[in-house]
């Protein structure tokens, strides 16, 4: 792998800098990877943005959302106990619990989280809906 990176007298004025970088303040910097794995990275995007595999993901992003929600309430990162029983029992009483939660928001009516907001833009939300 080789790092290339242009100079900053050389980056700034160039009239192209718009199309080449998105940084106001440094300079142009690229990786460029053996041909190898150039191919295969070209190969793979190439794969990504066909139907079948925004399906396959789709599937995959349902469980990303689960494993979050495990990850922010119970803590799911590291087992409490030792012994492989003991962690299983942990792994399924999570599950039990994270269920019975969801199943408290279905029941009450309260939507899937979205995409993760600030506290300052849920505040601004609040005090909007007061006013």
């Amino acid at each position: 792998m080789v790092q290339v990176t242009f100079r900053l007298p050389d980056c700034t004025p160039c009239p192209d800098r718009a199309r080449c970088t998105r940084s106001a303040h440094n300079a142009r910097a690229m990786t460029l990877r053996p041909r190898e794995q150039f191919e295969a990275q070209q190969r793979i995007r190439a794969d990504q943005a066909t139907d079948s595999w925004k399906e396959q993901y789709a599937l995959r992003a349902g469980v990303e959302g689960t494993m979050a929600q495990a990850s922010s309430r119970c803590d799911v990162h590291r087992a409490r106990y030792r012994g492989l029983a003991r962690t299983h029992l942990q792994h399924v009483l999570t599950a039990t619990a994270l269920n019975l939660v969801r199943t408290d928001a279905w029941l009450a009516g309260i939507p899937l989280a979205g995409a993760w907001t600030s506290r300052l833009t849920r505040l601004h939300t609040t005090l909007a809906a007061t006013m």
